[in-house]
């Protein structure tokens, strides 16, 4: 009874090795990357014919970069106001296009160099709401802008895209960078004009005659 007991088992053992070998994987290979181990994945075969061998080598990274682009173009170098009137506004205006990948679009701010319209013999009298003690005339000096279509028809970004510009406002220093156009999308450079900048001025009976200037910084600002 026993010997027919332990051969039973031995053949029960047999069966079982067998039928494990049918269906386990034998290891043939490795998945790896060049100068480094930390990839390394085994490859394994069903040992079977016909029959498969496999592997996997994961987290392989694929990358590329795209540079910033900033654009932008002021369609004049000067705004003549020409002759000024007493109490009668005297504006003009120029255009601003921008062209960029910004992913959050950009900002444009103005700041003016002097403060006000200033008088080119003597830089304390100037065209502007401010008074003092050498300048007692209060006249008017703004600037507005207003955020065009070409602005929209310039990005892709048709859903979602938006821009502004600037309310009208007196100018009183030299130091306020006023924010003179905003999007938040890329936009291309197509030539059609995103901004328009506009100048007022409008002085009393009592401004001093003489010629006027201001300067502008316009300086852009890409959200990358």
């Amino acid at each position: 009874m026993t010997k027919t007991k332990i051969q039973k088992a031995l053949a029960i053992i047999a069966l079982a090795s067998l039928a494990f070998s049918n269906v386990s994987a034998a290891t043939i290979g490795t998945g790896s990357v060049a100068g480094t181990g930390a990839f390394d994945t085994v490859i394994n075969w069903d040992e079977s014919f016909p029959g498969t061998a496999s592997g996997s080598v994961s987290d392989i990274k694929i990358k590329a970069r795209v540079n910033p682009v900033l654009n932008m173009a002021i369609s004049l170098a000067e705004i003549d106001l020409g002759v000024l009137t007493a109490g009668v506004a005297s504006t003009g205006s120029l255009n601003l296009e921008i062209g960029t990948n910004a992913v959050s679009g950009v900002n444009i701010t103005a700041r003016s160099q002097s403060g006000g319209l200033t008088n080119v013999t003597d830089n304390d009298v100037k065209i502007s709401s401010v008074t003092g003690a050498l300048d007692p005339v209060a006249e008017n000096y703004t600037w507005a802008s207003t955020a065009l279509t070409g602005a929209a028809s310039d990005s892709s970004y048709t859903t979602g895209f938006t821009a502004s510009g600037l309310t009208e406002l007196e100018i009183v220093d030299d130091t306020t960078e006023h924010t003179v156009y905003s999007s938040d999308k890329p936009e291309r450079t197509e030539n059609v004009d995103d901004v328009v900048f506009v100048v007022s001025a409008t002085p009393t009976a009592e401004t001093a005659a003489g010629d006027y200037q201001d300067c502008v910084t316009f300086t852009v600002t890409g959200n990358f």
